[in-house]
C-alpha cells in the first residue's frame, strides 16, 4: 500500500507548527469508489464525469460540476462530502462546515467524512479569534478520533492525528509523543507509510539525517523508487540539508512515472520541491522557473495545500 496523501510527505514539518494554520490545509484525499445512485443515466454520467475531473485534480472545474449535480436535489451525503473536500481546497470555510457537518449527519458512520470534517473544524480553528481556536480544536481532534475508530486500519485518518498532534498546543491534546504512537500504527499497517510518518516526525524534531535514512533501505532495494526519492527531495527542500542530494532524487523523479493515487505526488509536487531547493540554494531563476513548471503541471496546484497531508 502506498501512502494515501502527498502530506503524508510533506506535511506536518511544513512551518506553522504552533498554529492549527496547517490542519486546514489538507490535500484532498480518500476517495470512494461507491457510486451514488442519482437516478437516470444521463445523470449518472454527470457524476463519472464530476469524478473524473475531481481524481484528475482539475479541482475547479470538478466544484462546478458537482455543484451542478446538486442543485435541486435532495441533500446527498456522498455530493456533500465532495463538494466539502473541494471547498476546503480553496479555504471556503463556511461551505466546507455546511457540506460536511451535513455529510456526518446523513452518513455518521463513514469514516472519511468525519476525518474531512476534522478538516474543517481544523479550517475554522485557523481562522477564529484566540477565544474560540480552542473550542474548534477539540471539534477537530474528535472527528479525526472518530474516523480511526470508524476504521482503526486505515493509516490515512492516523496521518490526520499526527498531524494534529504535532501542530497543537500540549492544551488543546498535541505532544510529540501522541505523534510518535500513531507514527508507529502508520508503520504497522504499512511500512512505506511509516517511513515518511518517522521522517516527518524527525524534520519536526529538527533531526533531518534521521529522516533521510528512513528511505535509504527502500533506494538500496530499488534505486527508481518514485516514493523514496521524492520524499528524499522534500527532507532537503524542508531542511536544507542535503540540498545536492536531493535536487539529483528530485530531478530523477522527473524522468519517471508517478504513482496513481489521489493526493500522491506527481511532477507539480516535483517542480515545487526542485524550486524550494534552488531558492535555498540562491538561483533564483531557476527557482522561479521550477514554481512556474508546477502550474504547468497542474493549473489548480495549490503548495501549501501540501501541508498537512501533501
Amino acid at each position: 500500500m502506498r501512502p494515501k496523501a502527498e502530506w503524508t510527505a510533506h506535511a506536518v514539518s511544513d512551518a506553522a507548527p504552533k498554529t492549527f494554520r496547517h490542519l486546514a490545509r489538507l490535500a484532498v484525499c480518500w476517495l470512494a469508489p461507491t457510486l451514488t445512485v442519482l437516478g437516470g443515466t444521463e445523470r449518472a454520467d454527470e457524476w463519472e464525469t464530476a469524478r473524473a475531473l475531481y481524481e484528475a485534480r482539475q479541482y475547479r472545474t470538478a466544484r462546478t460540476s458537482f455543484e451542478q449535480l446538486a442543485a435541486g436535489r435532495a441533500p446527498d451525503a456522498e455530493l456533500d462530502f465532495y463538494l466539502g473536500r473541494l471547498a476546503l481546497w480553496f479555504d471556503d470555510e463556511a461551505a466546507a462546515l455546511t457540506h460536511l457537518e451535513r455529510a456526518a449527519r446523513l452518513a455518521p458512520a463513514a469514516a472519511r467524512i468525519q476525518n474531512a470534517l476534522g478538516d474543517a473544524f481544523g479550517l475554522a480553528a485557523q481562522n477564529a479569534d484566540l477565544l474560540s481556536k480552542y473550542s474548534w480544536a477539540k471539534k477537530c481532534r474528535a472527528a479525526y478520533e472518530r474516523a480511526v475508530a470508524l476504521e482503526p486500519g486505515n493509516p490515512a485518518y492516523r496521518w490526520s492525528l499526527l498531524g494534529y498532534y504535532l501542530v497543537a498546543p500540549r492544551i488543546a491534546g498535541g505532544g510529540e509523543q501522541r505523534a510518535l504512537a500513531q507514527a508507529e500504527e502508520i508503520w504497522r499497517l504499512d511500512p512505506m507509510n511509516g517511513r515518511i510518518a518517522r521522517a516527518t516526525i524527525c524534520l519536526a524534531e529538527k533531526r533531518p539525517d534521521a529522516a533521510f535514512a528512513q528511505f535509504d533501505e527502500v533506494l538500496r532495494q530499488n534505486p527508481t523508487d518514485f516514493i523514496a526519492l521524492y520524499h528524499v527531495g522534500r527532507c532537503a527542500a524542508l531542511s536544507g540539508e542535503q540540498l545536492d542530494r536531493g535536487l539529483g532524487a528530485l530531478r530523477r523523479c522527473l524522468g519517471l512515472t508517478p504513482p496513481v493515487g489521489d493526493g500522491l505526488p506527481a511532477y507539480a509536487n516535483v517542480h515545487y520541491r526542485i524550486a524550494n531547493i534552488l531558492e535555498k540554494k540562491g538561483e533564483a531563476r531557476g527557482a522561479k522557473e521550477e514554481y512556474a513548471a508546477a502550474l504547468r503541471a497542474n493549473a489548480d496546484f495549490r503548495p501549501e495545500k501540501m501541508a498537512l497531508k501533501n
